[in-house]
């Protein structure tokens, strides 16, 4: 079975057989909120390979969540449930120091280069990695914030990635911070 032709409940299943489905996450289910984060990003017109980074954005912990890490020798067995690009965008969203997306959004013209907490490395992204990492990343964070209340959490980059991304990005961010 192809990554394209696996379903929506495989990739749920997987949590459970993980045991990662019902922590908790800023007040609901750690898979809650990645199917939340999924879904989202099937609203924001994204295709199914970056929906499935959405669900799959913090397996391996991300800088500010480390309830839940998958092993990174189980890698390849996430490559073959939502295919090679999906999880290592998923893996960069996990590994990616949140203060070194900041000064990329300076250039249009690039190079964009994230650093990678986990193994201290420079990564090099092309233009669309990196826009699709951003438009990840602000959209787990816009999913999350109205429950965390965290709202001057790193606020200022935020508002700088929706305005990067533009269109939906952006009057999602507005929509969120509306009532804040």
């Amino acid at each position: 079975m192809t990554v394209v032709e696996r379903s929506f409940r495989e990739m749920t299943d997987f949590f459970q057989g993980i045991g990662a489905a019902d922590l908790r996450h800023t007040h609901k289910t750690y898979l809650a909120h990645g199917i939340s984060v999924y879904t989202d990003l099937k609203k924001w017109g994204c295709d199914e390979e970056l929906c499935r980074v959405g669900m799959f954005h913090s397996i391996y912990g991300t800088e500010k969540f480390q309830a839940f890490t998958l092993p990174l020798q189980r890698r390849e067995e996430i490559q073959a449930l939502i295919g090679e690009r999906a999880e290592r965008l998923s893996y960069l969203n996990c590994a990616v120091l949140r203060t070194s997306i900041d000064p990329n959004l300076q250039n249009a013209d690039g190079p964009f280069v994230i650093e990678d907490r986990i193994t201290g490395e420079s990564v090099e992204l092309s233009r669309q990695d990196f826009d699709d990492l951003v438009r990840v990343h602000l959209c787990d964070w816009l999913e999350q914030v109205p429950r965390s209340e965290e709202w001057d959490y790193r606020r200022v980059a935020y508002r700088k990635m929706a305005e990067w991304l533009g269109g939906v990005a952006l009057a999602s961010f507005d929509e969120v911070y509306a009532g804040h």
